[in-house]
């Protein structure tokens, strides 16, 4: 296999699985996980959005990361060009 392969698709998997859990981690009218989290640490109204803004921004990281890896892979193996 070659090394930009291996390396490429290691990076769509971890940045797969880091997208699922930090847009599970959003909180939804207040009922997520982060609302519980950052209500036990933050007795503030500002905490919470200083959490929430850089969860936003890890997970525009992470959709980013995914978007580009999938590119590159689109670039380097088109449809039909991978054997066994």
């Amino acid at each position: 296999m070659n090394p930009l392969l291996i390396v490429t698709l290691i990076l769509l998997v971890v940045s797969g699985i880091g997208l699922i859990i930090f847009i599970l981690l959003h909180s939804g009218k207040g009922t997520g996980i982060s609302d519980a989290i950052a209500s036990s640490v933050y007795s503030t109204q500002t905490g919470t959005s200083i959490v929430e803004k850089n969860l936003d921004r890890i997970t525009i990281i992470f959709a980013a990361i995914f978007l580009l890896s999938l590119l590159v892979l689109m670039i380097i193996y088109p449809h039909g060009t991978i054997s066994k």
